[in-house]
């Protein structure tokens, strides 16, 4: 018998003052057994940090043709993609070839830079892809904020973002971007 996904809900309160953007967001995550909790609360600050009314999560790990977000114009065409974790250099492209917009978010600390050092030739020549790298230990740290109710609140300022919620501390998520988008 197949293990089924667990449920998770959040109200995140967002403000980012980078973006100009101000929203409350009910979402649901279906945390698939094979995802853990670092997982799980780096596709919820995922959201956070790229919020629209259109972003929506995706089957991720359930399904390879999907990323883990994505915002999708009234069309259904694909504006923008989010990956979490380490793609191959064919999967970037793939994306890339299907989204004007293009975001991988590393998280696995000094994995992520081992990884970034194979796939660097290849990513660099995708024009309208973007990846992140998050500080080592952040993932970590939001695991602790992880509860199957949680209310959290984002605030992203100056390129760095601040997530709390529950009795845990406050979690500072800060990034280096190992490589914008083109223009």
């Amino acid at each position: 018998m197949a293990l089924k996904s667990t449920i998770h809900k959040a109200e995140l309160q967002i403000a980012d003052m980078d973006r100009h953007y101000y929203a409350d967001h009910s979402i649901t995550v279906a945390r698939h057994p094979s995802e853990t909790d670092e997982r799980m609360m780096v596709r919820i600050v995922a959201f956070a940090l790229f919020a629209s009314e259109r972003l929506e999560f995706c089957k991720g790990l359930s399904d390879t043709d999907e990323p883990d977000l994505w915002q999708r114009d009234l069309t259904g065409a694909i504006e923008t993609w989010i990956e979490l974790g380490q793609p191959d250099e064919r999967r970037m492209a793939k994306a890339c070839g299907r989204s004007d917009h293009v975001v991988v978010i590393a998280y696995g600390g000094r994995t992520s830079d081992i990884w970034w050092q194979g796939v660097r030739g290849k990513a660099e020549r995708l024009a309208n892809l973007r990846v992140w790298s998050l500080a080592e230990g952040t993932a970590a740290a939001l695991a602790r904020l992880a509860e199957r109710t949680m209310r959290l609140q984002v605030t992203v300022q100056d390129g760095s973002a601040w997530v709390s919620g529950g009795e845990a501390e406050p979690v500072a998520v800060e990034w280096t971007e190992l490589k914008p988008a083109a223009g």
